[in-house]
């Protein structure tokens, strides 16, 4: 296996559902411009409120991607 390099960015994904939905949301989109997604980790979650009800959840990620080889 040859070795590899990889970049590391964050993506925030929001849902009205739950933080599960949020990160997968951000991994859909993520992955329709990057390729070769590897990792996705979870940095950080949180909410929005409004009137003292949860409006939306929020799950920042750390998506790890491989960068393509010209040779």
């Amino acid at each position: 296996m040859a070795d590899s390099v990889y970049r590391v960015t964050e993506v925030v994904g929001v849902s009205s559902e739950s933080w599960e939905a949020a990160a997968r949301n951000a991994v859909q989109t993520a992955s329709g411009t990057l390729r070769d997604l590897r990792v996705a980790e979870v940095v950080k979650q949180d909410l929005t409120t409004e009137n003292g009800q949860v409006k939306q959840f929020r799950t920042r990620l750390a998506i790890s991607f491989k960068y393509q080889s010209d040779g």
